[in-house]
């Protein structure tokens, strides 16, 4: 495929990409917990680290639209389709990821957080393993002193993908769920034992967020056929 074809491929998909997502975003009937402590801390104008897992990206995506909110996006062929679909979504983004311009990029993040900005990310992502917090979010956390909020996502009817992260698609018209949690701030020690113990508890934070989500999307659809 020459360099031509593979761009006007590339803008078919990510146009497609994003009028599907849209379109089925816009038909979901949304019930949502915790957004205040979101809107709490966004009234200090501190720093934030939004985490969701990477394969419930789309309804926490579709919900914050519009914000001026940052994201992390690999320099990947996917990353670059990624890209135009947050940034239609109102999204800013650094790009990098832990291979390519890994440091760069979480330098800027570091600098960004530190300004006050919010910035999502996706602890076990690029690559996983799957719902395991890797060490980068824990770090960009603790070198910019900001707390990271965990949001937990759900819908029903859906279908899951077999990709490594299960990635999630919910069906147009169903029920969708968005869960906040509470904004779990780094520890003051720098050890090795600490960060572990903090990444533990990311870890259950967002399991927790995920089963709330799981339960609310259910109790939805549940309830419609009673």
């Amino acid at each position: 495929m020459s360099k031509l074809s593979r761009k006007i491929a590339d803008y078919a998909l990510w146009r497609i990409v994003w009028w599907a997502s849209n379109l089925i975003s816009r038909s979901l009937r949304f019930r949502v917990e915790g957004f205040d402590r979101l809107l709490d801390h966004l009234a200090t104008g501190k720093g934030l680290v939004l985490v969701v897992w990477h394969g419930r990206t789309l309804l926490p995506i579709y919900y914050c639209r519009n914000r001026g909110f940052w994201a992390i996006i690999s320099l990947s062929r996917d990353g670059e389709l990624q890209n135009r679909v947050v940034t239609r979504y109102g999204y800013r983004t650094i790009r990098g990821s832990s291979g390519k311009q890994g440091a760069r990029a979480f330098l800027e993040s570091v600098r960004r957080l530190q300004e006050g900005a919010t910035l999502s990310v996706t602890p076990d992502g690029p690559k996983g393993p799957d719902r395991q917090v890797q060490m980068g979010t824990v770090l960009l956390a603790q070198r910019s002193g900001c707390p990271v909020l965990p949001i937990g996502a759900s819908a029903q009817p859906r279908r899951l993908l077999g990709s490594w992260d299960s990635y999630m698609l919910p069906r147009p018209f169903g029920r969708a769920a968005v869960v906040f949690g509470e904004p779990l701030w780094p520890p003051g020690e720098a050890s090795g034992e600490a960060s572990e113990k903090w990444t533990a508890e990311i870890e259950t934070a967002l399991r927790e967020v995920e089963q709330r989500a799981e339960a609310l999307a259910k109790r939805q659809v549940n309830s419609l056929s009673l």
